[in-house]
């Protein structure tokens, strides 16, 4: 009962607060015009403003005003003395130039054939320390045979001894990238084998 007392005495409360803040709102929001000034004074803006040409002081010269330059001596004329020719024959000077036979060349004195050579390394190049035999700290030696072709190219690359197994493979691509100039026998070049070399494989200190 006394919830519906409150309730009908809140609504007319509710209402009259309410009407009063909407005629509050109205008043500020709606306010007197102003009336703008129809005298006003436009303003210019100039961006670029004429400059006053700027006048430059030009000095005039003439021929009186440069002044008078000596000039430098010329340099000293040197003498130069003519060389005396000899007198006295060239054999009197040097002695007499003894006469000599000069050799008979004939075909059968010239040979122009290339004598007997083993073959020769050009491009040796050392085999690469194994990463794996490194990080473990192995040292060791490996003994490689092979043989030469008359192209000097290595062949035939075999592993006669080798202290680990880790230094096989390295030395074999060493031996592959050598060169060599060839064996050569009356004068043609010819297959070599059986070449033998020793790579040490030690760790620097």
């Amino acid at each position: 009962m006394a919830s519906i007392i409150r309730l009908l005495i809140g609504i007319p409360v509710a209402s009259v607060v309410t009407f009063l803040l909407f005629l509050l709102m109205d008043r500020l929001i709606f306010t007197d015009e102003l009336e703008l000034e129809d005298d006003v004074e436009d303003v210019v803006i100039s961006i670029a403003e004429e400059v006053d040409e700027l006048q430059a002081n030009v000095r005039e010269l003439t021929i009186d005003d440069v002044p008078e330059v000596t000039p430098p001596p010329p340099p000293p004329q040197i003498e130069r003395q003519a060389a005396e020719q000899p007198n006295e024959d060239l054999s009197t000077i040097v002695g007499e130039i003894p006469d000599f036979e000069p050799p008979s060349l004939s075909g059968n004195d010239v040979n122009f054939s290339v004598s007997d050579r083993d073959a020769q390394p050009l491009v040796r190049i050392e085999p690469q320390y194994p990463m794996r035999a490194a990080e473990r700290g192995v040292e060791g030696r490996c003994t490689v045979t092979f043989d030469v072709t008359p192209d000097g190219v290595t062949t035939n690359i075999e592993i006669l001894d080798c202290d680990s197994s880790l230094f096989r493979r390295d030395s074999i691509r060493a031996v592959e990238r050598w060169r060599y100039q060839p064996k050569i026998v009356d004068g043609v070049a010819v297959r070599r084998t059986g070449v033998v070399t020793e790579f040490n494989f030690q760790l620097a200190d």
